[in-house]
Formats: structure tokens, sequence, C-alpha cells
């Protein structure tokens, strides 16, 4: 990633250093999106009831995958998991660490090979699973993981149901790319993959993952336990 290009990274660093900053989204049709993005930042008592749910479900050597300001590597930390966190954005992953995240590096999700493994746990939340693209790539980064986890590995991940949205336009499915902007700073344009439950089912039949647990607080976005499916004797 370009320096220009880590808008995300930007944010975060702002909000960490105490100058205040806006999280703003660009739809390619013009709409923009802004929130406040101290929830990067927010305590485990802070998170969403799901959220916090899922991480009962965490077990062993963790990878957590855009880890952002470090606020899921810092919890689990702290309950004695071995973490490597992760994230394109070199500017987050120096909050990660100056937050305390002990390992953090630059990666992207598709530098993550053998060498890293075995995880027993792999964390993508906040829709991070939603960046792998069009639903067409999902299932090839699934099978990916395989080869990056124990047997008995878990993926801890969300999604956003769009039915549940007021966007008319996302409750009908439309695909839209998007953008982090932040003063001069833009990232490059992405996919958003939002799924509601029966659709992350259907996605990941087939991949080597099962959905296990459905964790929904009724809001738009749901976590969702994947498990690996167990193989056959021979």
């Amino acid at each position: 990633m370009r320096a220009e290009q880590d808008a995300y990274g930007q944010i975060l660093l702002t909000r960490f250093e105490g100058r205040g900053g806006q999280e703003i989204m660009e739809r390619e049709d013009g709409l923009i999106y802004c929130g406040d993005p101290g929830d990067y930042f927010a305590p485990f008592r802070r998170w969403p009831r799901a959220e916090r749910q899922a991480m009962r479900f965490v077990r062993g050597r963790v990878l957590d995958v855009g880890c952002g300001a470090g606020r899921v590597s810092l919890h689990l930390q702290e309950r004695g998991h071995p973490v490597l966190a992760i994230d394109e954005s070199p500017l987050a992953v120096r909050v990660a660490r100056k937050r305390g995240v002990r390992q953090a590096r630059v990666l992207r999700i598709a530098g993550v090979g053998p060498a890293l493994g075995p995880f027993d746990t792999i964390v993508l939340m906040r829709n991070n699973f939603g960046l792998a693209g069009p639903k067409e790539r999902s299932p090839r980064l699934l099978r990916d993981l395989l080869a990056i986890t124990s047997e008995n590995a878990r993926i801890v991940t969300d999604s956003v149901d769009p039915r549940r949205l007021d966007d008319p336009e996302l409750r009908r499915g439309r695909d839209q790319r998007y953008r982090v902007r932040w003063r001069r700073y833009a990232s490059p344009w992405f996919r958003y993959l939002m799924l509601p439950p029966r659709g992350m089912e259907r996605l990941v039949k087939g991949t080597g993952w099962h959905v296990a647990h459905i964790l929904d607080d009724g809001s738009p976005r749901y976590v969702a336990i994947l498990e690996r499916v167990p193989t056959k004797p021979s």
C-alpha cells in the first residue's frame, strides 16, 4: 500500500494521537458515510454483545486479520492467547504496536502462508471477511485458510445482513465499490461482500469449513463461527 492510499491508517493514527478525526467511506455511486472511529479503540465492555460472545469461541494460537488499532488482539493477549496481528495498513500496524500488541505485521491475508502457521483460530471481525471481494473469491480464501490452521481450527468472523439496512440499494443486493477517505488520502476501491446468515452457509459449503454457530443480536451485523469439516478416516 502506498502512503497516499493509507487513509484508514491515517484515521486511526489521528484518533490515537487525540486529534479527533472521522471515518469517511465513499461509495462509487456518490454516497458518503461518516462515522466515529472510536469503536476501533473500544474496550471489551463496550463491544456489541455478539462480538463479546464471539470471543468465547477463540482458542489456542490466533491470527487477527485486519487488526486495525488492535482492540481484538489486545483483549486476546490479556486472556493469554498468543496472537499474530496483521493488517495491510502500515499506520494501523504502527498504532496497534504502540497500544501494546506484541506481534503485529504489515501483511495482507493473501500473503499468509504455512510458514506462519498453524493457527487454532482466525479472527476476521468488522466484516474483514467481506473484504475478500466478490462471492467467487471467498471460497478460495476459505480453502487457503485450511493450509494454515490446525485440525480443529475455527474462524470467528462476521457479516452484515443487507436486508436489515435502511439503504434500498444494499437491500436489493446491488454490488457496489467503496473506498476510505481522509483529507488528501484515499484507499484503493474495494468491494464489500455482505451476506445474510443463509447466504454465509451457502458460501462456505464445499470449502472444508461449515457454519457451526450464528450469534445474532438483532442488529444488521451478526457473527458466524466456522469450524473445519472433520476429515474422514482413511
